[in-house]
C-alpha cells in the first residue's frame, strides 16, 4: 500500500502526462526514489526545470484522498509493475502508469478484444449496426471495448450486454463520474458483468482534454478498432489514428454515399479499412488465434438475436422512445402457476420479474427499479419470458405479465 501511494503521487502532480511520467521512472525507476528526490536531481529530466515544478510538491493528500476514495467505491488500482497490468498497454509508447478499474479484474491479453467507436449523434442506422455489432461480437466470443457516451458508444455496449460477454467501458473521467447522467444504469450493467476503467481517479469530472488520451488507451487494449459511423475528423478518427500507430486492425461499416454521417467510415474503407457488414467478418480474423474462444461460441440463433436487438434501450437513456399510455386492464384468465412448478419453469430472476409484474404493466427501467436487477438481465429474462409466453410486450414497450404465480 506504501508504494501504491507513491505512484499516486506521481500520477497526480499538475502537467504529469503519461509520457512526462515515464521519462521520471526512466531517470528514478520507481515513484518512491522520485519522491525523495530533490530539486537538484530533478534538474536530470528532459526539459526545462518548470516542466518538472510539480515533483516539489511532497503533500500525500491528494493520494490519500484518492485511496479513500476507491476503497469507498470498489475501485482496483492497477499500476504498471502489477502482473495483471494489460501487456498490450505496455507495448504502447505512452501507457497510463495507473488504471483505476472497477468491475471484474479481466484478462484483457487473453481475450479478442475489439473496440466499437462512432459518432455521439449517429442516424437510426448507425444507432442498428452498433448495437447489431455489439450484440454480435459479445455473442461470438469477443470482448467489445468501447466509451460509454452518447450514441454509438452506448448503442455498442447495450448491444454487448445483450449478446451475454463481458464489456469494457473507458472513462475520460472519473470512473463514478458517468456522462450522459442517463447512462448511469448502462454503467452499473457494465461493472457487473466488465469493468469501467479510467486512467484518472475517482472524481474527476470528463473533461474534452481527456479523451484523446483516453482513446490511445481504448485502442491499445483491442486488437481492432470498428468505426460504425462518423464523420471524416472528430473523436473516431482520431481513435482510428490512435490504432494505426499501434499496429491495430481497422474495420468500418460501410453507409449510404449521401449520408453525411457515413462519409468518415467509406472514407476509411477507401483507405484500406476492411469492409465489414456483420460481427462474424471480424471475428474470423481472429479464429486461429483465439480458437477456443471465438469458435466455441454458438452464433445466436436469428429469431433470438432480432427479439433482443428489439428489446427496449437502456432504461432512462436519451434515445428511449416515448411510451404510449398502457392499456386499460390487464389480460384477463392469466394461467396460474402453482408454487411447485416455479422453480422447474422460471430462474429466479424471471421470477422475481413476474412478481413485479403481478400487479400492473411496467416499463424496463421501471422493472429494473422495482427489482433492483442490472438491465442487462432484465432485458435477457424479459425476451425468454416472451419466448415461453409467460410475458408479452404491448405498445408503450410495457410488459404485461400472462402467467400468476400462487403465492
Amino acid at each position: 500500500m506504501a508504494d501504491l501511494k507513491y505512484w499516486l503521487w506521481l500520477t497526480s502532480r499538475k502537467r504529469m502526462e503519461a509520457r512526462k511520467v515515464l521519462a521520471v521512472l526512466d531517470c528514478f525507476v520507481t515513484p518512491e526514489r522520485a519522491y525523495y528526490a530533490d530539486g537538484e536531481e530533478y534538474g536530470q529530466l528532459p526539459g526545462s526545470p518548470g516542466a518538472w515544478s510539480g515533483l516539489l510538491d511532497k503533500s500525500m493528500d491528494l493520494p490519500d484522498r484518492i485511496l479513500a476514495d476507491c476503497d469507498r467505491l470498489g475501485v482496483d488500482i492497477m499500476t504498471l509493475q502489477d502482473a495483471d497490468y494489460p501487456q498490450r498497454l505496455r507495448q504502447l509508447a505512452d501507457p497510463p502508469a495507473v488504471l483505476y478499474w472497477r468491475g471484474k479484474k479481466l484478462r484483457v491479453d487473453d481475450e479478442a478484444a475489439i473496440a466499437v467507436v462512432g459518432a455521439r449523434e449517429p442516424s437510426e442506422y448507425g444507432r442498428m449496426a452498433a448495437e447489431k455489432f455489439g450484440l454480435e461480437l459479445s455473442a461470438g466470443g469477443a470482448l467489445v471495448v468501447s466509451g460509454i457516451a452518447q450514441g454509438v458508444d452506448g448503442c455498442a455496449i447495450r448491444g454487448a450486454l445483450k449478446g451475454g460477454g463481458p464489456v469494457i467501458s473507458l472513462l475520460a473521467g472519473g470512473v463514478d463520474r458517468i456522462t450522459p447522467k442517463e447512462h448511469r444504469f448502462l454503467a452499473e450493467d457494465v461493472a457487473a458483468v466488465g469493468a469501467l476503467v479510467s486512467e484518472y481517479p475517482p472524481g474527476t469530472e470528463p473533461r474534452g482534454d481527456h479523451y484523446r488520451p483516453r482513446n490511445r488507451i481504448l485502442s491499445g487494449l483491442s486488437l481492432g478498432v470498428l468505426a460504425v459511423e462518423c464523420r471524416p475528423f472528430g473523436g473516431t478518427i482520431l481513435t482510428v489514428n490512435h490504432a494505426l500507430e499501434q499496429d491495430r486492425d481497422v474495420f468500418a461499416v460501410p453507409g449510404p454515399i449521401d449520408a453525411q454521417m457515413s462519409e468518415g467510415t467509406n472514407r476509411l474503407i477507401q483507405q484500406g479499412a476492411k469492409l465489414v457488414t456483420c460481427g462474424r467478418d471480424i471475428l474470423e480474423e481472429y479464429w486461429d488465434r483465439f480458437p477456443q474462444k471465438l469458435a466455441s461460441a454458438a452464433p445466436l440463433p436469428p429469431q433470438v438475436a432480432q427479439a433482443r436487438l428489439e428489446e427496449p434501450r437502456e432504461p432512462g437513456g436519451p434515445e428511449q422512445p416515448a411510451r404510449a399510455e398502457p392499456e386499460a386492464e390487464p389480460t384477463p384468465g392469466r394461467e396460474r402457476i402453482p408454487r411447485g412448478e416455479q422453480k422447474s419453469r422460471f430462474t429466479d430472476d424471471e421470477l422475481t420479474i413476474l412478481a413485479a409484474l403481478a400487479d400492473k404493466p411496467l416499463g424496463a427501467d421501471e422493472i429494473v427499479e422495482r427489482t433492483q436487477i442490472p438491465a442487462r438481465y432484465v432485458l435477457s429474462a424479459l425476451t425468454m419470458l416472451q419466448v415461453q409466453g409467460a410475458v408479452e410486450e404491448r405498445p408503450g414497450r410495457r410488459f404485461w405479465a400472462l402467467v400468476e404465480l400462487e403465492e
